[in-house]
């Protein structure tokens, strides 16, 4: 998803993540939460959305059997030493899945985070949100694609300190460490202009 300006529905400029949670609840479309702000998120290009379909469709047929199972971009994490809500392009959680108050809607232990980059969001990924994420406790690995062109970014969570690799040849391959899964990167850009 793409993150715009601040929404400042009902004219109001600060919420509490009550007031978020209800109005979320309500509206028809996504919104992002950070210390009382809320920020509209836009539909995707086509290019995003076919790699965020290869990527959930192969994760869940290589996480079959295993205590992990991935989600789109319909699963909210909230971030609960920072107050961020967001919405991730795609999210694997281990285990038991863990929300706020038991509400089964406000995730809090994701082992894996995935964005799909846009002109938009690049800086944000990359930067502040990578920052925010770090927060969560259960966060192993953080990963980020480009969509239109070979470009496959991996964050590993090693005991507190973060490690990268980086992608750039369609023949190679993907490893997410924490859930033991490698996805190629003829898999991850099947169908995209990136491959032709």
């Amino acid at each position: 998803m793409e993150l715009n300006e601040p929404a400042l529905a009902y004219g109001k400029k600060h919420y509490t993540i009550e007031e978020y949670l209800e109005m979320e609840n309500a509206a028809t479309e996504k919104h992002e939460y950070y210390r009382g702000e809320v920020f509209a998120m836009s539909g995707a290009k086509s290019q995003h959305n076919i790699v965020c379909g290869n990527l959930y469709f192969y994760l869940r047929q290589k996480l079959m059997g295993k205590p992990c199972r991935p989600f789109n971009s319909d699963i909210r994490i909230h971030i609960e030493k920072n107050t961020l809500f967001t919405y991730p392009d795609l999210t694997i959680v281990c285990g038991e899945l863990i929300s706020l108050n038991d509400d089964d809607m406000n995730f809090l232990n994701p082992t894996v985070i995935i964005e799909v980059l846009s002109d938009s969001t690049r800086a944000y990924n990359m930067g502040a949100k990578f920052e925010l994420y770090k927060d969560i406790p259960t966060l192993m690995e953080y990963v980020l694609i480009e969509p239109e062109w070979i470009s496959v970014e991996a964050h590993l969570n090693q005991e507190g300190k973060w490690t990268q690799t980086r992608h750039t040849s369609i023949e190679e391959s993907l490893t997410l460490q924490s859930v033991d899964v490698t996805i190629s990167l003829k898999e991850i850009y099947e169908g995209t202009k990136a491959m032709s």
